[in-house]
Formats: structure tokens, sequence, C-alpha cells
């Protein structure tokens, strides 16, 4: 079994949205082969709080407005670290990096096929590892 048309729909739309709002290593995997409740992941992360929020209200804003969809669910908003959409056929993971690297949902899931997103999804791949080198050479007096 393989993820629904409306599922990537919802998918490439979140993945835009997250991109819009400078989200970090966005990517998603097709899970109906091995999860009965939902047809795909999307997997993204922010640098701060903050942003982490700004990304999630982006997401459901445009999910909405665009495609009339709304989560049935929405988990972490109060912490803002990692904040679950739920919208049956998709779920989407919004976390701060810290718990990105923590948790390393990629890890559980790097089984599953990956699912082709949109180019400006692709090209937010490798921004939290530089992010994350801009900011330590900030901290040690160099800026860059």
């Amino acid at each position: 079994m393989t993820a629904t048309d409306r599922s990537i729909e919802l998918i490439n739309a979140a993945a835009l949205a997250a991109a819009d709002k400078l989200a970090h290593d966005i990517i998603a995997y097709d899970v109906s082969d091995v999860l009965s409740i939902t047809d795909a992941f999307l997997l993204a992360s922010a640098p701060s709080d903050r942003q982490v929020k700004a990304i999630v209200d982006e997401i459901e804003e445009r999910l909405n407005k665009d495609l009339g969809a709304k989560p049935v669910r929405r988990e972490g908003d109060r912490e803002a670290r990692w904040v679950l959409l739920d919208y049956v056929d998709i779920v989407v993971h919004v976390q701060h990096s810290e718990e990105r690297v923590f948790y390393a949902l990629e890890r559980l899931w790097k089984d599953c096929p990956e699912i082709d997103l949109p180019e400006e999804a692709k090209a937010t791949r490798g921004k939290a590892a530089e992010h994350a080198k801009t900011t330590a050479g900030e901290e040690d007096g160099e800026l860059r």
C-alpha cells in the first residue's frame, strides 16, 4: 500500500508552507505500509521555539485555506519544542532542532520510502547543521 494522492497533496502543501517559514531539514516518509493510522509523516525543524510555532501556524493556515484540511489534533503547542499536527491522512512533526537531534525520528522511519518533495522543501536539507555552525562561531566571538 502507498500513500494516497490526497496524502501526497497534503504533504507537499505542508512542506512548502514549512519552507516558506524557513524550516530546516524538511523530509517526508510514506509510512502507510507499517502504520494503519496514517499514510505519511512530515518532519521539519527550527532553531527556536518561536520559529517552531510560526512554522506550525503557517502549515495549519495553508492547509486549511488551500485544501480545506484541518487537523483533528494539535499537540505540544504550549512549549513549542515539538508540535504535532494530526490530519489523519498525514502527521506533521515540527521540532526544535535540539529535539530533532535527540529523538532522531529519521532513524525510526528510515526503512520507509521517502516522499519526493518540492524543490523549495528539498533545499532546506542541511540547514540545521549550517545554522549550528554559524551559531557556534558567534558564541566563540567569531562573527560570520
